[in-house]
């Protein structure tokens, strides 16, 4: 006679059980969650992040650097008009440093255009100016003449060599994961705000929470047991 009873008792605690306490409504904080979306999007906003930004200031370095060393070897060789109108208006493959200057801009204008301007999220064109880098400054360590002429036949080829190289480590194993990884974030941001918008109609504090105990607010299960118990 008591089993009918026992067997209600039986499913309204099961029930109570299934549903999520009150410190775990409490724990999502939609206001935590929108300042946080609020400042990925502040983010968007700016244009460039903060790595990407990192990444062309270390590509103008490049350009920089080899052009203050290209002007230090001009004036090494007796003056910066005479070896400039030498290297420059009687270019030499094997002997000029003036390509290797070129080579800098080369990199310089097609990442900047490619990484700041257009945003671009692949590797293919830091491959692509990485790559005619190498290729260039192979051939012409090996067919030119710029060991014979002292310091700077090694200094110069190497540099701009490691720089590239530096340059592609950076953008492939620095920029691109970071950015995609915040981007997840966003976008679990964005979804937890969702689902905490379903739970809390508002944000509600303390006082103006009035759900029943160890129940969800919106729970028709729960309430329903409630009243009935």
């Amino acid at each position: 006679m008591n089993r009918v009873p026992d067997d209600a008792e039986n499913a309204h605690s099961s029930s109570v059980e299934s549903c999520p306490s009150l410190r775990d409504v409490h724990s999502i904080n939609p206001a935590q969650l929108m300042a946080r979306i609020e400042s990925y999007e502040g983010r968007e906003k700016k244009g460039i992040s903060d790595v990407r930004r990192t990444f062309c200031l270390f590509v103008t370095f490049d350009l920089l650097f080899i052009t203050l060393l290209w002007i230090i070897e001009l004036n090494v060789k007796g003056g910066i008009e005479t070896t400039l109108e030498k290297e420059v208006l009687q270019y030499d493959y094997s002997s000029s440093y003036f390509d290797i200057f070129l080579l800098a801009v080369f990199r310089f204008k097609v990442l900047i255009l490619a990484y700041a301007m257009c945003r671009l999220r692949h590797w293919w064109a830091i491959a692509f100016t990485t790559a005619v880098t190498s290729a260039f400054l192979l051939a012409k360590v090996i067919i030119s003449q710029l060991f014979s002429q002292g310091a700077f036949g090694y200094v110069l080829p190497i540099i701009s060599f490691i720089l590239a190289w530096i340059e592609t480590w950076f953008l492939d194993f620095k920029v691109l994961p970071q950015e995609a990884e915040e981007e997840n974030r966003f976008l679990i941001a964005q979804d937890a705000s969702e689902r905490a918008a379903l739970l809390h109609p508002g944000v509600l504090s303390d006082g103006q929470f009035y759900s029943p105990p160890e129940s969800v607010a919106g729970s028709h299960v729960c309430i329903v047991d409630d009243f009935l118990y």
